[in-house]
């Protein structure tokens, strides 16, 4: 079996799906790839039994056939060619691989492509279609705000909520979380699924930033993700999702509006000086200017910044973790931002000022407690 490809676009094809596959697995078979040929067609898959990736390249081929290479050794090689045709040869009886070069000539051992996990295929599945920049601004905007904690599987995940309205994208730690509605997106039925954390990441980096369309696909156990050339497929997170609406406060009369750019610098300048466990910075909002203070008693740090504002409310003292408002205000476009205080033990609700079409963003804080 013998097949002719591209350097570039079959290195550009395994770093998009390589993501998938864990250094320190039980099984060795998950730390290759599945190379499937099908004459100028070849289709790669990586998985780890919980998430499964593939993608198309097109390649120079009179055959058909399946192996599993082991996928370290392929990208290092490849990473250090230069532009140029490669020619791969495999031995069927045994897997024995030589990939030949303009220069050189490079022997590995394949495995038996039987033994590679069978992928889940789409049965009895819901379909919703979207853009790519919807998607990936979705993913962009929640992803930040999923929780590492095991202990509460349910919020390891973004919570896709579809219905005939639109849909919701959910993420919370319990320290801060995102409400994202998406009014262009809409599904024939209201159903709800937990897509994990790995699964979101690796369609960070490879869902295309613009009009083209993501096809998602789902079941009780699987979502399928399909755009361009590239397919991931994930297991669902089999949880019940926290009421998160009952977070959410929904009388906040003090509204706070500031530069998003002017309010994060300044953040990040007046945390360094604070507690370096907390990171707790104070907002002192009185007027038309808002005062940012941070100390850090054991070292003798502290400082402050005075920024100008529009405030709307009765003047107050509300301490939040820096780092939380930073990582907001950093996925946000608005030029300007809006806040919605209602007491000082009470979440903050961070709004961007402009809007994007078709979507209505929300975030919410938790306060700390202000250091006597």
């Amino acid at each position: 079996m013998k097949f002719i490809i591209s350097t570039t676009s079959l290195l550009k094809g395994l770093q998009t799906i390589g993501g998938v596959i864990n250094s320190n697995t039980v099984l060795p078979i998950l730390e290759d790839f599945l190379f499937d040929i099908k004459g100028n067609q070849l289709v790669i898959f990586a998985t780890d039994l919980e998430t499964s990736m593939s993608t198309e390249v097109n390649i120079e081929s009179k055959d058909t056939g399946k192996v599993a290479i082991p996928a370290k050794i392929l990208i290092d090689t490849l990473k250090t060619l230069p532009e140029q045709p490669l020619t791969f040869s495999i031995d069927q009886n045994n897997y024995g691989i030589e990939i030949s070069s303009q220069t050189g000539r490079y022997k590995l051992s394949g495995e038996n492509p039987e033994d590679f996990p069978k992928i889940p295929e789409a049965d009895s599945v819901t379909e919703i279609n979207m853009q790519g920049s919807v998607l990936s601004s979705a993913i962009s905007k929640t992803f930040f705000a999923v929780s590492t904690d095991e202990l509460r599987p349910a919020m390891t995940g973004v919570l896709f909520q579809v219905n005939p309205e639109g849909l919701t994208f959910v993420s919370t730690d319990a320290h801060k979380l995102v409400k994202l509605n998406r009014s262009d997106v809409r599904a024939s039925k209201e159903t709800q699924f937990i897509v994990p954390r790995k699964a979101l990441n690796l369609m960070k980096s490879a869902v295309p930033n613009n009009a083209s369309v993501v096809n998602v696909s789902y079941n009780k156990s699987n979502a399928f993700f399909s755009f361009e050339n590239t397919k991931l497929i994930c297991r669902l997170i089999e949880a019940n999702y926290p009421d998160y609406n009952a977070v959410i406060p929904l009388n906040n009369p003090n509204k706070l509006t500031l530069n998003r750019l002017e309010f994060q610098n300044a953040l990040r300048r007046i945390s360094i000086f604070s507690n370096q466990t907390t990171y707790q910075v104070v907002l002192s909002i009185a007027g038309s200017e808002l005062k940012i203070s941070a100390q850090d008693i054991d070292f003798s740090n502290e400082a402050n910044e005075r920024l100008t504002c529009s405030y709307e409310g009765t003047d107050m003292d509300i301490a939040f973790n820096a780092r939380f408002l930073i990582e907001m205000l950093g996925v946000l476009d608005s030029g300007d931002v809006e806040i919605e205080l209602s007491v000082p033990t009470r979440a903050g609700i961070l709004r961007p000022v402009e809007k994007v079409e078709g979507e209505d963003l929300l975030m919410l804080v938790m306060p700390v407690m202000i250091n006597a």
